[in-house]
């Protein structure tokens, strides 16, 4: 019979996980079986910590409870033996006296998940226990407290009872009492509610409460395990990326009492700052309280730096274990504390919840206190932590003027703009619809978590830093402020009052997660430079180990400047056809287009020369010293094209003024008229059925050879340019849609050609290279043949995407590549992270392929997949020298290629 039980006490979590050590500290073999919190309390007895007496159910067993339907009576039977060792621990019995003993039936997952799944407290409590304890501790108020505590929880987590009962029923008995919080209700009072829950639940649940303490464990055990399963867990498993095949471990602890008067308390603390990475201890601690008090909102909390004032001894161990946790760890701590009669309990140690600012100060902090090496700061920092430091603010000239609405805690930093609801299943709707939305509720509950995934930002009037609302807000880099006391939230009304004004379901705010302001209306935004010294250090880190280089999509010299000040390598990418949609350029490129004579469309085409060599040479002076890929233009001619129905609009026009003869000069109209004509002629013979598969990228160059020549004429006499400015330009010059060497063999030659004219008549030769992007499944399969005649190759991801799967993106991604990922057709979306087995497997073939022919030839990827973490760790391990992504992608891709070199990608 397998070994489903595990005492805290006799566990040798070393040996457990003896093969896989992770690096922070924590065991992933232990963690796989006993969950991460089974693991680290048995990991604190060992240290000698004050850990109640407890055992662990296996998440082996998680899945034998799953799979058949219930406990099966095998564990059951390994559960009731280790709960009569836990008597003999003790000192006590369990469901009866002299001094009863009662258990917390916890869940613990390998992988944290706050507040997502079933904790039961108090169990094996029955009439006659109550009585029990109540003349053990003499306080009958503790006692009844404890009861309907229990009551109340095993109702909504077994018996399925609605939570929103019992709290209507607690809400009636403080009016009654005349009294604000649940902790000053009388003995009687609490007896009174212990027996109205009974009756709620008789009414509304699976079955009538069980009396029976041992029916109380097996159902509390099974219950927690069956909440593996529930759909906010499922929720927030889909989120975070947990393998739903993991399971949770049960955790059976002896109960101590956090509410048994001024002497006892609770709290949570964590060893740093979760906010701002700050090493100061962060939490909040409620005296008389028990378990998930501190975390509700139900009462207003007290910050943890006032603990001494209530608990010194206690409050100075503590600053003791969070020190030691911290350091054995090797990482920030969040710790769940009580305090029973001023002795000091620990009930949970796990790796903490952090904003991306934390995140990277406690990194480059723990390396700093030499707890961690580089190596492992940079495994630490997740790419989407980093990503959301570029979350937009609300920049000091927008709030400097304007007065909040209402203030709270600063719990998660970030500006959220968005319209109000008050309903999580609302806001997922609003925001599949497009809408950015705020999440406004009392506190946020786990059953909340699939709106606050959906939401913008989240506000609640009432919680702490260590707050449910705070919590997953931190983990998920969503905008929030909590605990703000001049908010008012009707849920059941659909509406709110903030700082005195009415608010209703669909207003406008402004939250400001980095000063805790709340404001009326929607503020203008602004993204933040990643500036910060912390920051700065951290990804000269990552500089250090990275092999890919990492340049930019730009197709300016003011974006390729935002670029380089965020570290990026050299332009990856500029696309020149970007350069004219400007109006003046547009209607130049459309009359050189639609020119019938050769003659007219090259004299056109060179008055587009002045244009483009300004735009290079500012270009190259930003990137002074650094590589910058200028793409040929590749515009399907439709986008570039005069729309007909103007044109016959203003044919019809002409036609009009003609006829009505009205003094306006004949011939000009007439010449109007002729020059209208032919253009709709032109635009009806370059009009494609498939404009994206038509006369663009290296065939236009072909058809017309003066448009290749007036641009690399512009890009070399910019580089001339930017040279007697003192400048060291590097350009490359790509040809775009080649499927044949041909092709590119004679774009290349023309390329050449004009590159020794420009050389001879300004005496400035210019280091330069020709390179093709490769974007369609033939240049990939004969990249050999392309090879020979290139300089570098530079995959177009886009395209090769749309080519390989034969679909257009926006159709694709707005009719069916939805359904696809729903439906397990597809794991990912193509567009966004590399199709590795198709689209990935050419470009590993061409870049092998294309070296084979050409040592030197260098290759890199300038799609948008070169800012997607997952394809970047293909891409290192295929061999190109970099990747290219949009401008405020490239920190989060330098992150990205660093984590692919130590293999953390």
């Amino acid at each position: 019979m397998p070994q489903f039980i595990h005492h805290f006490a006799n566990v040798d979590v070393a040996e457990i996980a003896a093969d896989a050590p992770t690096a922070d500290g924590d065991l992933t073999a232990a963690r796989r079986l006993l969950g991460g919190k089974g693991a680290n309390l048995a990991e604190m007895t060992r240290l000698g910590l004050p850990v109640p007496p407890g055992f662990v159910v296996t998440t082996d067993a998680c899945h034998a409870v799953l799979d058949e339907g219930g406990l099966p009576e095998a564990i059951w039977g390994q559960v009731t033996a280790a709960v009569r060792e836990l008597e003999h621990t003790t000192g006590k019995r369990y469901g009866a006296g002299p001094i009863p003993l009662l258990v917390a039936v916890r869940s613990g997952a390998a992988v944290s998940m706050p507040g997502m799944m079933d904790t039961i407290l108090n169990v094996g409590m029955t009439p006659t226990v109550v009585e029990q304890l109540a003349e053990l501790t003499g306080d009958r108020r503790f006692a009844y407290d404890s009861y309907r505590r229990l009551i109340q929880g095993f109702g909504a987590t077994v018996l399925g009872v609605d939570p929103g009962a019992f709290e209507s029923l607690l809400t009636d008995a403080r009016r009654d009492a005349d009294v604000e919080r649940d902790d000053e209700l009388s003995a009687d009072a609490l007896a009174a509610l212990a027996e109205s829950f009974q009756t709620v639940i008789a009414e509304q649940g699976t079955r009538p409460f069980p009396t029976d303490p041992w029916a109380q464990l097996r159902m509390g055990v099974e219950a927690v395990f069956t909440s593996w399963r529930a759909k906010r867990a499922v929720d927030y498993r889909n989120a975070v990326g947990i393998d739903h095949g993991l399971g949770t471990a049960v955790n059976v602890v002896s109960m101590v009492f956090g509410n048994t008067g001024s002497a006892s308390g609770t709290g949570v603390v964590m060893s740093r700052n979760g906010t701002t990475g700050a090493p100061q201890l962060e939490g909040d601690f409620l005296v008389n309280a028990q378990g998930e008090d501190v975390v509700s909102g139900v009462r207003a909390t007290t910050p943890i730096d006032r603990l001494g004032e209530s608990f010194p001894e206690a409050a100075a161990e503590l600053a003791r274990v969070a020190e030691l946790l911290e350091g054995h760890y090797r990482d920030m701590q969040d710790i769940e504390f009580t305090i029973e009669h001023g002795r000091l309990w620990l009930l949970q140690t796990r790796s903490g919840k952090r904003t991306p600012c934390a995140a990277v100060r406690i990194a480059v902090d723990l390396v700093d206190e030499g707890l961690i090496s580089r190596d492992e700061a940079l495994a630490r920092v997740s790419t989407e932590q980093l990503e959301a430091l570029l979350h937009p603010q609300f920049p000091p000239a927008v709030t400097d003027d304007r007065e909040p609405l209402a203030s709270g805690l600063n719990v998660s930093p970030g500006a959220a703009v968005g319209r109000v609801t008050f309903d999580p299943d609302r806001c997922v709707e609003w925001a599949e619809s497009g809408e950015q939305v705020v999440l406004v509720r009392p506190e946020t509950k786990p059953e909340d978590v699939h709106g606050m995934l959906a939401a913008a930002g989240i506000l609640t009037s009432t919680g702490g830093r260590t707050s449910h609302a705070a919590l997953v807000a931190r983990q998920f880099a969503k905008p929030a402020v909590a605990g703000a006391a001049d908010v008012q939230v009707d849920v059941a009304n659909r509406q709110a009052r903030i700082g005195g004004r009415a608010i209703t379901e669909g207003d406008w705010l402004s939250i400001d997660g980095t000063t805790g302001s709340v404001y009326l209306g929607r503020l203008d935004t602004t993204a933040p430079a990643l500036d910060d010294p912390t920051v700065v250090r951290f990804l000269d880190w990552a500089d250090e180990v990275r092999t890919l280089g990492v340049r930019a999509n730009v197709d300016t010299a003011e974006e390729a400047t935002v670029a380089r000040g965020l570290g990026a390598d050299g332009v990856g990418l500029c696309r020149t056809e970007h350069m004219f949609f400007d109006p003046e350029r547009l209607a130049l490129m459309q009359r050189m287009i639609t020119a019938r004579e050769p003659s007219v469309r090259r004299a056109l085409t060179y008055r587009l020369l002045p244009y483009q060599r300004a735009d290079f040479t500012a270009l190259f002076e930003a990137m002074d010293g650094l590589p910058v890929v200028i793409r040929l233009l590749d515009p399907p001619l439709h986008e570039f094209l005069p729309q007909r129905d103007d044109l016959e609009a203003e044919a019809a026009s002409l036609r009009d003024r003609l006829e009505s003869g009205d003094g306006e000069p004949v011939g000009r109209l007439e010449e109007a008229l002729a020059t209208a004509t032919s253009t709709i002629e032109a635009v009806d013979e370059l009009s494609e059925a498939n404009p994206m598969l038509g006369l663009r990228g290296v065939r236009l160059g072909i058809v017309q050879p003066d448009l290749t020549a007036m641009q690399a004429r512009a890009i070399f006499e910019a580089a001339v340019a930017a040279v007697g400015n003192g400048c060291s330009p590097q350009p490359a010059i790509m040809v775009p849609l080649v499927s044949h060497g041909n092709e590119f063999a004679a774009q290349r030659a023309l390329i050449d050609a004009v590159a020794t004219q420009v050389a001879a008549d300004t005496g400035v030769e210019i280091e330069y290279k020709v390179g093709v992007m490769i974007e369609v499944p033939r240049a990939a399969l004969v990249a050999d043949e392309i090879a020979r005649h290139a300089d570098f190759f530079s995959f177009g991801t886009n395209d090769l995407t749309q080519t390989t799967f034969a679909m257009s993106r926006d159709d694709a991604e707005k009719a069916f590549v939805a359904d696809y990922i729903d439906q397990g057709i597809l794991d990912a979306n193509p567009f966004t992270t590399l199709d590795v087995g198709g689209v990935g497997r050419l470009v590993r073939h061409a870049h092998d392929l294309g070296r084979e022919a050409n040592a030197g030839l260098e290759t890199g990827i300038c799609g948008e997949h070169g800012g997607d973490p997952a394809s970047i760790d293909y891409f290192h391990d295929v061999g190109l020298a970099y990747v290219s992504c949009s401008a405020y992608r490239v920190p989060v891709a330098r992150l990205a290629a660093a984590q692919a070199a130590l293999g953390a990608g």
